[in-house]
């Protein structure tokens, strides 16, 4: 019976000193995602600051092209290949029956049901544009009007918003000429917001070609 105790006893001072041995030092974390600040949760990624996406390096965001197209889709039509809002403007980017046809596309239908021909639609339409608004562009590429930073994409993101005409009136007279559509977009947002993005690989073209 004693020699049952003492080996009772011995087992649980041993499995006591391994415990202690083994017990962890304080350990020290480095923030990586988050970063408590008095009350309140900071994000290092994603951040909550909008303007950050803007400038990221990482290809899908930043100022690439994709970025861009992506933007304007969602803008229009929350980036709805399908979609068709009351005045009949159709797909992703929002087209209007008689801005088709200057591209070449007659049927609807088939504009509707085909994410590639609307994606090439959107280029081609880019192209043409910045064919009918290279003097605009060339005038005020970098410039700053009214406050707003005037840049490529931007005036082809207007010009998509409210046609090429109206885009040539606002620069005419100086960006004091507004210009609204049925929603309430201003043509001023278009440019401030779609503006900074590479379009420069976009060849001006009056007859561009949907190949």
């Amino acid at each position: 019976m004693i020699k049952k105790w003492y080996y009772y006893t011995s087992l649980i001072v041993v499995v006591a000193f391994l415990s202690l041995g083994f017990k962890p030092s304080k350990l020290e974390s480095t923030p990586w995602f988050l970063i408590n600040e008095t009350d309140d949760t900071s994000y290092l990624l994603p951040s909550l600051n909008v303007s950050d996406y803007t400038k990221s390096e990482i290809p899908y965001t930043g100022n690439f092209f994709i970025g861009y197209k992506e933007a304007i889709g969602f803008k229009e039509s929350q980036g709805k290949y399908k979609k068709i809002n009351s005045l009949g403007y159709l797909g992703k980017y929002q087209f209007g029956i008689e801005t088709l046809k200057t591209i070449g596309i007659h049927n609807s239908d088939a504009f509707l049901n085909s994410p590639r021909l609307q994606e090439k639609a959107f280029v081609a339409l880019l192209s043409k544009n910045k064919w009918e608004l290279r003097g605009v562009i060339e005038k005020y590429d970098g410039t700053i009007l009214n406050g707003i930073r005037i840049t490529e994409s931007g005036i082809l993101a207007a010009a998509h918003l409210a046609g090429v005409g109206s885009v040539k009136k606002f620069f005419r007279y100086n960006g004091k000429r507004f210009f609204r559509d049925i929603y309430g977009t201003s043509l001023r947002s278009y440019l401030k917001n779609f503006g900074g993005y590479d379009t420069s690989f976009i060849v001006a073209d009056s007859t561009p070609s949907l190949e």
